[in-house]
């Protein structure tokens, strides 16, 4: 009689992996038993899901634009063309991001999206659907903006919003599409440079009325800090202390330009940071203090950003990233070890997300799990040194709940190249 069970064998780490009922069974030695389905990872490297715990998906639409910029100019460039997208732009942007990032060992998304032209927000539903597509777990924010230029903001006023129109959107989005498991709802007012105090004050009151999570850009560049000091008299992370943005509930993107008593103080609140170490190089944002922040406390997970600022879009590479630029960081080569790096990309993403199961190779946790090609890594020692310091792959085969979603390096439910073709037919529509 079947057991339902399939194993893994022969991965080089860590060994067999047996997966059963959508969750790790046995780790290491499996025996067999009758009925147990076999899939060989002979000689691989496999490693807990991946989670990217700060993106922006519809960003595939606007790649290699506005390539010496810093923030605020690169910002200012494409607001106008974001502006422009519709839902099934999105919906095209989203289905081929998340199968890239699938494809790059990522099980769990979480995708920022604020730009909601016309207010219409069922380009929400449009990005769940491309996340039930590809079968990866998804956070998906209903962002916001409602600060533009008129008002001091970044933003062009025709871009933002009102801000009861995106409270009660919020609801209405959370309502038909959270479930804390395959789909999370946050809300995630943009940043202090393109949102009025009511909404960050506002979201945070409505986020915990609804028992959802936090999460705003914050801290990313020095333009972002002499604003708020020049608008509120104060540093960001004071600025978002005062309208309730501090907890366990709440995580940051980037968390570049913070001091020691901030980080303290953001460790002591166990908030988390999303470290995107490529978007900050490919900006000339700076380098984030990642080993401060956990040596407070801080989760600090890791995040591609958006393709448009990271144009790979792909996670895997950000854990070698993020080892090189703490070694730069701290100037001297003990700072990260490949093992933190890769904690980074499971445990420190999955508690930013506040989801303690995840990220974890340990017997009892969901079977979100990445195989990994190891074939061209038989030489070197640790095979965690081999899978953050070698050169870039994608999974040879990854599971969410158990179920295969890459299959032998192939998206399991979508053909990858028919979804790329039409994102560049609606790409071209915006390129002039």
């Amino acid at each position: 009689m079947s057991t339902g069970r399939l194993v893994l064998r022969g991965a080089r780490y860590p060994g067999d992996v047996a997966i059963e009922a959508g969750q790790i069974a046995a780790i290491g030695d499996v025996a067999p038993r009758d009925g147990d389905r076999e899939l060989r990872c002979d000689g691989d490297i496999i490693t807990a899901g991946l989670l990217n715990t700060h993106h922006h998906l519809y960003q595939w639409m606007t790649r290699g634009r506005a390539v010496g910029c810093d923030l605020f100019g690169w910002l200012q460039e494409l607001y106008p063309v974001w502006n422009r997208l519709e839902v099934a732009d999105v919906e095209a942007a989203a289905t081929v991001g998340l199968a890239e990032l699938a494809r790059s060992g990522a099980t769990t998304v979480f995708d920022h999206h604020y730009v909601v032209p016309r207010g219409d927000d069922s380009v929400f539903d449009a990005i769940v659907r491309a996340a039930g597509v590809v079968g990866v777990r998804l956070h998906v924010s209903r962002g916001s903006m409602d600060l533009g230029e008129s008002d001091g903001g970044l933003p062009p006023d025709d871009i933002v919003e009102r801000v009861d129109d995106i409270l009660g959107s919020t609801e209405r989005v959370a309502s038909r599409l959270h479930d804390g498991d395959r789909v999370s709802v946050v809300v995630a007012p943009c940043s202090p440079f393109s949102t009025s105090e009511e909404l960050m004050r506002r979201s945070a009151e409505l986020a915990r009325e609804l028992g959802l999570r936090l999460h705003t850009h914050l801290a990313e560049t020095i333009d972002e800090e002499r604003d708020c000091l020049t608008r509120f008299s104060c540093r960001p992370l004071e600025y978002v202390e005062r309208l309730g943005w501090m907890g366990p509930d709440v995580w940051f993107a980037h968390g570049v330009h913070l001091d020691g008593d901030e980080t303290r103080r953001i460790g002591a609140a166990g908030s988390g940071i999303a470290h995107c170490p490529s978007s900050n190089g490919r900006l000339g944002s700076g380098l984030c203090p990642v080993q401060q922040l956990r040596a407070a406390g801080a989760p600090v997970g890791l995040g591609v950003d958006g393709p448009a600022s990271n144009e790979p879009g792909v996670l895997q590479p950000e854990m070698r990233q993020a080892l090189y630029l703490a070694r730069l960081r701290a100037g001297h080569a003990d700072a990260m070890s490949p093992e933190e790096a890769l904690d980074l990309a499971t445990a420190g993403g999955a508690a930013c997300l506040g989801r303690p199961e995840l990220g974890r190779l340990e017997v009892g946790c969901p079977a979100d799990l990445a195989v990994w090609p190891a074939d061209d890594l038989a030489d070197i020692a640790e095979p965690i040194a081999a899978l953050v310091l070698g050169p870039d792959r994608r999974v040879r085969h990854l599971f969410v709940a158990g179920e295969r979603v890459v299959a032998d390096g192939d998206l399991a439910r979508l053909d990858l190249a028919e979804a790329r073709a039409g994102l560049a037919t609606r790409a071209r529509r915006l390129w002039s």
